[in-house]
């Protein structure tokens, strides 16, 4: 708590530098940088949520990071960004290297990106670091999971992309193809899944091989946007297991893994539209090959927002996660989180603003199989079937 503290008071007192200094010259050439700050507190009915003590009220969502860029020439650019949260379990302060690229852009319609590169997915995959960009505290979390945040954002490797202007006024095509190595935080949310009390399976390192691309199109209406993603990986995670003898090597590899995504966007004067839909099949051995785990997950919501001021926006959404869960052996299990969601965002300027949602959910998803953000070991008295969350949340950006 001291360490939020300090840093708050550190940033404040220096707003004005901070403000000025965004910009500075290396060899003749401006360096861009930028950094944010968030701060939340959420209390909900009955569940802990997010890995949070929730129930009795929480502000531990606290996130902050840090970003350079430059152009060295006019078509290569680098940079960089510092990222450090602590979300309930998760992040616990332990910074990391969120994104660090190389990007050439040989002519409009092909350029290379290399480094640890944000992944391209859908409508906010690769924005999920830029809280100020959106309406909502928290995104869909069927189909962008917070606790997942260290998955999904980057993976180590190389894109190739380009802008494709169509003939005949037909709009204009945007497309990324990538290949890489996830690398999994032990302070992100999957390790959390698989390590929770009782420590019956301690997780060394997990990792996997991804390839997958993204195709957007720019339709000839005038605000509208429409696109499919698709990746594929091979996981592989590595520990030890006690299974009531003492601790053994345990192994873990997917068979199949992989995700679709469509989604729409239709943006027009204050109004704003969004729609995706998300499937994802999960097919890996566990336990060193002795079990077979085979999780299919659909998740899908829309939303919509007005900026009614400068000052002031209201969005809301509907988002619907259903997940079955086929074990072999041990039968099926299958959950579903429905999510209502209302949030006003308030614009104190062009730095700072405020946000405060409400939440009212039906089911938990597949605790312990599936991170929908309701956990087991959060919750030892058992979980309840309804959670409603009030959310308060403040960013502060230059």
């Amino acid at each position: 708590m001291r360490r939020v503290v300090l840093f708050v008071l550190l940033f404040l007192g220096s707003y004005q530098v901070l403000l000025n200094a965004q910009d500075f010259k290396v060899f003749d050439r401006t360096v861009q940088f930028h950094g944010f700050a968030s701060q939340g507190f959420i209390y909900t009915s009955d569940n802990n949520w997010l890995t949070m003590g929730t129930a009795s009220g929480s502000g531990a969502m606290t996130d902050m990071g840090a970003n350079a860029s430059m152009a060295v020439t006019d078509k290569l650019r680098i940079g960089a960004q510092v990222y450090d949260r602590n979300l309930g379990q998760l992040g616990q302060w332990h910074p990391t290297l969120d994104w660090a690229y190389a990007d050439y852009r040989f002519t409009d319609w092909f350029g290379i990106r290399a480094g640890k590169v944000k992944t391209v997915s859908g409508l906010y995959n690769d924005t999920q670091d830029m809280d100020f960009l959106h309406t909502f505290a928290l995104l869909p979390q069927g189909v962008y999971p917070t606790v997942l945040r260290e998955l999904t954002i980057a993976h180590k490797g190389g894109d190739i992309y380009g802008h494709i202007a169509l003939p005949r006024n037909a709009g204009s095509l945007m497309y990324t193809a990538f290949a890489g190595e996830r690398d999994d935080s032990k302070y992100g949310g999957y390790f959390y899944l698989e390590q929770t009390p009782p420590p019956v399976l301690v997780l060394n390192s997990i990792s996997a091989l991804q390839y997958g691309g993204d195709l957007r199109w720019n339709t000839p209406v005038k605000g509208l946007l429409v696109g499919v993603s698709r990746f594929s990986e091979s996981n592989q995670g590595d520990g030890v297991f006690n299974a009531g003898a003492g601790f053994t090597p345990y192994t873990q590899s997917s068979r199949a893994d992989w995700a679709n995504q469509y989604f729409g966007q239709y943006i027009r004067n204050k109004f704003e539209f969004d729609a995706e839909y998300r499937r994802s099949w999960i097919d890996e051995l566990i336990y060193s090959g002795a079990q077979e785990v085979q999780t299919n997950a659909n998740a899908w919501y829309v939303a919509g927002s007005y900026r009614f001021f400068r000052w002031m926006q209201v969005g809301a959404y509907y988002s619907d996660l259903n997940v079955d869960a086929p074990v072999n052996p041990g039968g099926p299990t299958s959950g579903y989180i429905h999510d209502k969601d209302v949030t006003v965002r308030f614009d104190a300027n062009r730095y700072l603003n405020f946000k405060l949602e409400g939440h009212f959910m039906d089911g938990v998803g597949v605790p312990g199989v599936y991170p929908g953000g309701f956990f087991g070991a959060d919750n030892p008295n058992g979980l309840q079937p309804k959670t409603n969350a009030v959310v308060l949340k403040t960013n502060f950006n230059f």
